[in-house]
């Protein structure tokens, strides 16, 4: 069924079921927005510390150190970021 067919008309909604609606809709572009970060770490960590085959489903003691650092690495990057953002927010308010 696509949005023409359900003849969805949002003025209808109560301002509450506004209210959950927009919740909602935030809720999902933030999980949408932690799953592209969890992708991008995923990318960037296996692509810089995998260099060759896993064997016995194990990474090698370099791999899994140059990972662990990679992902804190991102982590303290991605912190800097939100409090650097948070201190301009907080100049510009």
């Amino acid at each position: 069924m696509d949005l023409n067919s359900a003849n969805l008309d949002i003025s209808r909604l109560s301002d509450a079921d506004k209210r959950d609606l927009q919740q909602q809709i935030s809720n999902e572009m933030q999980k949408a927005k932690l799953q592209e970060s969890i992708h991008n770490l995923t990318d960037t960590c296996w692509t810089k510390c995998i260099t060759g085959g896993i064997s016995g489903g194990k990474l090698s003691s370099k791999e899994e150190t140059c990972t662990q650092n990679c992902v804190e690495r991102f982590l303290d990057a991605n912190t800097a970021v939100l409090k650097h953002l948070e201190q301009m927010r907080g100049e510009i308010s």
